[in-house]
C-alpha cells in the first residue's frame, strides 16, 4: 500500500492502520462492547487510503469510502464521512448561534476537520473565531483531503487558529 506524497505525509513514519483489513476499514470501540461498525474502501482495494500516518498526538487514517466519499479517522475511530457529516456539524452550530441575540466571538474546541468551523462561518454576523485544535496535522491533512467538503473556511479572515491544548488555552484566557 503506498500513500502519496504530501505536505502531511512529511516527515510522520508511514504507519499499517488499524481497523484496515481485506478492503474494509472496521471501528471497534471499547465504549460499546460487542459492537462493530464497518464500511467498504471504494473498490475493495487499499489503494483507496488517502493518507495514513502518526502525528505526535494520535494515528490518522482518510480513506475514500464505497459509499460515504472521503473519512477521517483518528485512533481507529470514525470522526466524519464526506456524505453526512452536515448534519452533526449543523446542529453543533446553529441551534446555539441562533438562540444567541448577537454572536460576536466564537471559541471552537478541537475541530480540526473545518466542518464546524464552516458553519460558523456562515454567520455574518460573528466577528472572530477563535479555533483550539491540538494537533495541526488534523487541520493539515483535513484541508487537503476534505478541502471541497469540511475545511472549507480556514482561509476566512475572522479565524484565529491556536495550536494548543485547549484545557491550558481554556485556564489562561
Amino acid at each position: 500500500m503506498t500513500t502519496p506524497t504530501t505536505t502531511a505525509n512529511r516527515g510522520v513514519p508511514r504507519i499499517r492502520p488499524s481497523g484496515l483489513r481485506d478492503g474494509w476499514f472496521s471501528e471497534t470501540e471499547a465504549m460499546w462492547p460487542g459492537q462493530k461498525f464497518s464500511l467498504a474502501l471504494e473498490g475493495f482495494s487499499e489503494e483507496s487510503v488517502l493518507y495514513s500516518g502518526r502525528s505526535d498526538f494520535q494515528e490518522i487514517l482518510v480513506f475514500k469510502s464505497a459509499q460515504y466519499g472521503n473519512v477521517l479517522v483518528l485512533d481507529g475511530v470514525i470522526q466524519l464521512t464526506e456524505r453526512d457529516e452536515f448534519a452533526y456539524q449543523e446542529m453543533i452550530v446553529h441551534v446555539p448561534l441562533f438562540s444567541h441575540p448577537s454572536p460576536k466571538r466564537v471559541l471552537i474546541v478541537g475541530g480540526g476537520d473545518g466542518g464546524v468551523l464552516r458553519e460558523v462561518c456562515k454567520h455574518g454576523e460573528v466577528e472572530s473565531v477563535t479555533l483550539v485544535e491540538i494537533d495541526p496535522t488534523v487541520i493539515e491533512v483535513s484541508r487537503k483531503y476534505f478541502g471541497e467538503s469540511t475545511a472549507t473556511a480556514f482561509d476566512d479572515p475572522r479565524l484565529v487558529i491556536k495550536n494548543e491544548d485547549a484545557a491550558e488555552f481554556l485556564r489562561r484566557e
